[in-house]
């Protein structure tokens, strides 16, 4: 792991990439009430950096354990890469550029959820989370398909806002 200033560094020069989960279960969406900067005080999925070396596989067993306490027994479903940008970062004042890649989870049910990230946890309708100013506008854009590219039947589809 990278010492505070070195990460403090790395962040406020470059792009970092992220996975994200996008919980369901029966049409509704799990999303956590974030304890930390960026997003924090803001509902979101859960997610995290990829780090160097890691694989995305690896890294989405890792955050499906860290962050739900779940050991994946299926591949989450890739739904599209996006940007998210923030004021703010792990440090107050850098900002935070993440490419971000999305991928959607259907699940039964989840075991006791960790705390270590999110202060709470809450299932959302679709249409009550795009209405919703508790939850962040980035997680809006997994619904609303304002990503880069956008997975289609199996094809990429590049977005025509560049």
């Amino acid at each position: 792991m990278l010492d505070a200033q070195t990460f403090k560094t790395v962040v406020a020069s470059t792009p970092l990439v992220s996975a994200d989960l996008i919980v369901q279960n029966e049409g509704k969406v799990l999303l956590g009430k974030r304890k930390n900067r960026p997003a924090q005080g803001y509902y979101f999925t859960p997610g995290g950096r990829i780090y160097k070396n890691e694989k995305i596989s690896d890294a989405l067993v890792r955050i499906a354990r860290e962050e739900l306490n779940l050991t994946l027994e299926q591949t989450p479903t890739c739904i599209g890469v996006f940007e998210h940008l923030y004021d703010d970062s792990i440090f107050p004042d850098v900002s935070t550029h993440y490419v971000n890649i999305g991928f959607a989870l259907e699940i039964e049910r989840l075991p006791e959820l960790p705390h270590k990230q999110h202060s709470s946890y809450r299932w959302f309708e679709t249409e009550e989370l795009l209405a919703s100013e508790a939850v962040h506008p980035n997680v809006k854009l997994f619904f609303t398909g304002n990503g880069f590219c956008i997975a289609e039947n199996n094809k990429i589809k590049r977005e025509e806002k560049i």
